[in-house]
């Protein structure tokens, strides 16, 4: 039998979600590539290069730090009065902590308070994502129709890669239009001001949402938590493994979008205009293999698939390195593309089988606040440990041998997580207003 027809408000959800989480990532990621090009002597002037990107990078790990707490703030929210208006909040606070960075004086204008507000900012920034991608992925997936909640889950996460897209054609585009001179001294504001627009029309997209089903059914059982985020620490071996289901994967594509940029310019390797290109191509092909995974885990299953790409990424992470360090462009875009593509096999399932591991009176905060903590323990990290690696070892073999053991610990996760959850209100919940007779088992939402 085929598979039900999506009705209008399904789909305008997964496009609303895509849109939305494109710009949030967009203004996500144009901190990275500004972080590994401008930001070093600009905000932290008199460091050793080294020393200097250093510190520009671990400012661009704020943002993965700050990814936890917008998760915890916004899922308790969103599990409590709904999905919606959290979306559109995280999209309020992420375009004004981008804007106000493209306004930021340098540190040669205010000294020290210029590197602490850039701090700031890029918290702000963290917080606003840390609670979008649980959000958006959470309203496609409760809004599909049966049997497609996989793929409509996995619209949001095509929104990351676009994001980087619109982020490098952006800088590329000004990169190209401007010397070196201006570049460093104003033009690079351009894609953070840039911002304000998409934000304006990915609001006006988000305001015109409905509510998702899911919840209103919980909220209509009277079954809403009083401490969402409580419930979901009470229950470790759910938000544990699903805390580390996406680690090598954030990882990889930190490494392939931010630390790679870092690596071949100070190498002497591949342009900076060059590898921007390469950046674009890469996101592309991630995006592209997102929708490709998701059908393939509707047949096969969601863990086979992430299993298949996680062993692949792993796999990868010698050669990646060995095809870089050739100075080939050929040997650049190769290890890219393909590191995206494993990207992409691995996190096109990875909404749906994170989310139905929490019930859905929980889910928001469950999901959002596991995504974020993988986010920081892979993605955030690994640009700074892979400086620290290469600069005391001088070359990349002990980062790949670090990504193997990020590896691992993905596979043992997702061998470990249990998902679909099936969601039955006796694990001890705490209503809002205790129901007449006992409320009845949240719904699984099982899929392939």
């Amino acid at each position: 039998m085929s598979a039900p027809t999506a009705p209008p408000s399904a789909r305008r959800v997964a496009l609303a979600g895509l849109v939305g989480t494109t710009i949030e990532w967009y203004d996500f990621f144009i901190y990275g590539t500004a972080a590994a090009l401008v930001f070093g002597p600009q905000f932290f002037p008199g460091a050793s290069p080294v020393a200097g990107t250093l510190a520009a990078l671990s400012t661009f790990a704020i943002g993965f730090v700050a990814r936890p707490v917008g998760g915890a703030l916004m899922g308790h929210f969103g599990d409590r009065i709904g999905r919606r208006s959290m979306l559109v909040l995280s999209l309020l606070v992420m375009g004004l902590g981008t804007l106000v960075i493209g306004l930021l004086p340098t540190y040669a204008s205010i000294g020290v308070a210029a590197p602490v507000l850039l701090v700031v900012l890029r918290f702000v920034q963290g917080l606003g994502v840390g609670g979008e991608w649980g959000g958006a992925t959470l309203l496609a997936l409760e809004h599909a129709p049966p049997g497609r909640r996989t793929l409509y889950s996995s619209f949001p996460q095509v929104g990351l890669p676009l994001g980087v897209v619109l982020a490098s054609v952006v800088f590329l585009a000004v990169r190209l239009a401007a010397d070196d001179a201006a570049f460093a001294g104003w033009a690079w504001r351009i894609p953070f001001l840039a911002s304000a627009l998409l934000v304006a029309f990915g609001l006006v997209l988000r305001l015109r949402l409905d509510e998702s089903p899911e919840f209103e059914q919980v909220r209509s059982r009277r079954a809403v938590r009083r401490s969402p985020l409580l419930d979901v620490l009470r229950r470790p071996r759910t938000l544990l493994p699903a805390a580390g289901l996406n680690i090598l994967a954030s990882a990889v594509g930190n490494i392939v979008l931010v630390f790679t940029l870092t690596y071949v310019a100070t190498r002497g390797l591949v342009p900076s205009s060059t590898m921007l290109a390469v950046t674009v191509a890469t996101a592309l092909v991630w995006a592209a293999a997102i929708p490709l995974s998701a059908v393939l885990a509707q047949r096969y299953g969601r863990r086979p698939v992430i299993v298949v790409a996680v062993v692949v990424l792993t796999l990868w992470a010698f050669p990646y390195f060995w095809l870089v360090d050739t100075g080939s462009v050929t040997g650049v875009v190769l290890a890219c593309t393909v590191g995206g593509a494993g990207i992409g096999l691995a996190t096109g399932p990875y909404g749906a089988f994170i989310a139905e591991a929490f019930p859905a009176a929980v889910r928001y905060s469950g999901s959002s606040v596991a995504y974020a903590i993988g986010g920081v323990l892979g993605g955030a990290l690994a640009p700074i440990v892979a400086t620290v690696l290469l600069s005391a070892t001088g070359g990349s073999t002990a980062v790949s041998a670090y990504l193997v053991g990020l590896g691992i610990v993905s596979l043992a996760a997702t061998l470990a997580l249990r998902s679909p959850h099936v969601a039955a209100e006796e694990e001890s919940p705490t209503p809002v207003a205790a129901p007449a007779a006992a409320p009845a088992p949240l719904p699984d939402g099982r899929t392939s």
